[in-house]
């Protein structure tokens, strides 16, 4: 096979959905039920008996789901929220955009799941949560996080890269107190467009979280509270839906197909192949490998067709965006590290065997 390998096919999960996804974009437009149909409601039930929880509330997206979290803890001005330095840039933003102050800890060099020694060393009197980052599909180590914090720190789980994913037998998304998910395209459960959700089974914050998202509107024209506009798509419930029903074979199928790269991958020198850390069941939203020379291996990939990706190159606390926060190089050392070293492999449920092994063959060739 020498032809492309992208590094996610969403053509080719669309072809699994399209006439279920078809068939249910006609009943919602026959009904004109655009906001908040029945599709929705079917969704967030769906989704929480997924994830083992009480209450999921759907969302515009999964930035808005992890401020609207932490804003259903009152989080705000004045107080700190504890965020692994070497995540996306959403996870530290959606508590900027609260008023509290994101502060950055570092993560597991082997795992790259956040530290929890760090964590807890980073505890103040300020520290109202800490949100652990499920990266690259596998969960991050919350029972020990919950262990080490005092019991009035929450824990928002950031779990927008693990839908489905396990630790020690429990589902993402029902860790903590609350958590956040998304659903972009390129997720394990990727809607056609923006989407997201907070799932909890504490009653109390879902009914916050619910009225925050509907302009602080318990009902047409009351506004208790000051909210905002977040709310899923009653066309990407209908997507959703479809694709949930299949999100258990297709995670199988990134399983498969992770212990494909691991074992093709065992005696290629120069490679370093993700660690997966004790009681966890990813469900591999990315692959991710170490190498020396990232950006070199990086551009002879791509020149062979091999759509590999870097998430992230750049640790939170050295972008622009969080300059202020004061924190150079060499404040995180494992995230800056990590930084210049990871590369995703093409990794979706339906790669074959032969294009896997074109992959590991070019990499092989990159490194030498």
């Amino acid at each position: 096979m020498t032809g492309p390998i992208p590094l996610v096919d969403l053509a080719a999960q669309h072809a699994a959905v399209a006439d279920e996804v078809a068939a249910g974009w006609a009943a919602v437009l026959a009904k004109t039920a655009f906001v908040g149909g029945p599709q929705v409601t079917a969704f967030e039930g769906e989704y929480a008996a997924f994830a083992g929880v009480e209450h999921c509330i759907g969302l515009g997206n999964g930035t808005d789901a992890l401020e609207l979290a932490l804003r259903a803890l009152s989080i705000g001005a004045g107080d700190e929220c504890i965020v692994p330095a070497n995540t996306f840039i959403a996870t530290a933003e959606a508590v900027a955009r609260t008023g509290a102050t994101p502060v950055l800890v570092d993560c597991d060099l082997d795992t790259a799941l956040i530290d929890v020694d760090a964590a807890a060393a980073a505890v103040t009197t300020r520290t109202r949560a800490v949100l652990p980052v499920d990266l690259y599909g596998q969960v991050a180590p919350i029972e020990k996080l919950r262990a080490v914090l005092p019991t009035n720190v929450a824990i928002v789980e950031d779990a927008a890269q693990s839908q489905g994913a396990t630790r020690n037998g429990q589902t993402a998304g029902s860790f903590g107190d609350i958590a956040a998910t998304s659903f972009y395209p390129g997720k394990n459960l990727g809607a056609y467009g923006d989407a997201g959700a907070v799932t909890t089974s504490r009653a109390d914050l879902a009914e916050r979280v619910r009225l925050l998202g509907a302009h602080g509107s318990p009902r047409k024209y009351e506004h208790p509270v000051l909210g905002f506009n977040s709310r899923l798509d009653t066309l990407q419930a209908v997507v959703l839906s479809a694709k949930l029903r299949r999100l258990a074979g297709w995670n199988a199928a990134r399983r498969v197909a992770a212990d494909r790269y691991t074992a093709l991958l065992s005696d290629v020198d120069g490679v370093t192949t993700p660690v997966v850390a004790e009681g966890n069941v990813p469900v591999w939203h990315l692959y991710v490998i170490r190498v020396a020379d990232r950006d070199a291996v990086l551009g002879k990939l791509h020149a062979e067709g091999i759509g590999a990706g870097i998430h992230y190159p750049t640790p939170v606390h050295l972008t622009g965006a969080f300059a202020d926060l004061g924190l150079g190089e060499g404040a995180f050392p494992a995230s800056e590290r990590l930084g210049t070293e990871i590369l995703s492999l093409p990794l979706f449920p339906e790669i074959t065997e032969a294009q896997q092994e074109r992959v590991v063959s070019v990499l092989s060739e990159a490194v030498r």
